[in-house]
């Protein structure tokens, strides 16, 4: 119900044009979002601060519009400022020219190991990486990196990261212990990620990879709007389980302005050793009319590897291990994908 409420919702917002940019409120305008739960509506429309009254017949237009929905209870529009977004993003400050988060709105669908293999597959094509590994519930860089050892603070009492592969990396799971469980409060986790930005001695990067906890809550929000993301890639299994909650993921951003790179279909597919066939386990293409549906770029398709699990286990990403393997052609053309769009968006 909530989707198809969304698809008419656009169908009416595409009507009308932002009175800044001109361009329609569609799917891919960042500057408009929806939230539907339970027959409420919530519309959010980023505008400038000093331009709000220009936007007040749209407002009443799209509202009236949006009401008439079949199975629509309530229809709220809120507007957002740029202003008050710019002053957020200055909260946590890395000198990166590239800041990428990887997200997933449930866990299990292979956010981490993508994550990491991104991360040595720019480095391959010779960028200065870093990977900060911000799912404090469950931190996987540590063992998918290969790196065992506690971080050493310099005089200016800042963390420094641990290199391997030629990649800086951070995770709380150089601090924890391999068994604890991670018991912390809201305000703790906001503690310990602005930590690991501001209290990290990042250098000069052209890549920071973020690995976001799965989900949408306040440790996603904060990094999304704090962090000054060049951008994010949600990462999905084709199954509709997963969709429907990277779908949650892909609003989240879009709510708080963050241009969406792609989507990534991860467990695609399985080639059985006896047959050679592709066995689409998890429902086939999913991701792909999800990417289409959305309007955002589809990156690529990572088929279900046994050996990428085993590298993943043992700390030796694929581009490491099996350089000329198919996985790592796949990380390689994803991630020059990824620095070919950035460019071009740079350049323009």
């Amino acid at each position: 119900m909530s989707d198809n409420i969304l698809s008419l919702i656009y169908t009416f917002s595409k009507k009308f044009s932002d009175p800044k940019t001109n361009l329609a409120f569609d799917p891919q305008n960042n500057n408009i979002s929806a939230i539907i739960k339970e027959g409420n509506v919530n519309i959010f429309l980023r505008v400038s601060g000093d331009e709000i009254d220009v936007y007040k017949d749209i407002l009443k237009l799209l509202k009236n519009n949006v009401a008439q929905i079949p199975g629509v209870i309530s229809v709220n529009i809120a507007l957002t400022s740029e202003k008050n977004d710019k002053k957020s993003t200055q909260k946590f400050k890395i000198d990166a020219k590239n800041i990428i988060a990887i997200a997933s709105g449930k866990g299990g669908v292979g956010k981490s190991t993508f994550a990491v293999n991104l991360s040595v597959a720019l480095q391959t094509l010779g960028m200065r990486v870093g990977l900060l590994d911000a799912d404090i519930y469950g931190p996987s860089v540590p063992r998918m990196m290969g790196v065992s050892k506690k971080p050493e603070m310099n005089s200016d009492k800042k963390l420094i990261p641990i290199i391997n592969y030629g990649i800086k990396c951070m995770s709380i799971g150089f601090i924890l212990e391999d068994e604890s469980p991670t018991i912390w409060r809201g305000p703790m986790i906001m503690k310990a990620l602005e930590q690991m930005f501001n209290g990290v001695e990042w250098g000069i990067l052209d890549y920071l990879i973020i690995d976001l906890p799965p989900g949408t809550g306040d440790a996603q929000l904060t990094l999304a709007q704090s962090s000054k993301l060049s951008g994010s890639i949600v990462i999905s299994t084709p199954q509709e389980v997963a969709l429907t909650d990277a779908r949650k993921g892909i609003n989240m951003f879009k709510k708080v302005g963050v241009d969406i790179l792609g989507i990534v279909e991860n467990m695609s597919y399985f080639i059985c050793d006896n047959c050679n066939e592709k066995h689409f386990i998890f429902s086939k293409d999913g991701a792909i009319k999800e990417a289409d549906k959305f309007k955002v770029p589809f990156l690529g398709s990572i088929p279900i590897n046994k050996q990428l699990r085993q590298q993943s286990d043992t700390g030796q990403p694929s581009c490491i291990d099996n350089p000329d393997g198919e996985i790592s052609k796949i990380y390689l053309m994803i991630a020059k994908k990824i620095n070919q769009s950035l460019n071009t968006k740079r350049s323009l």
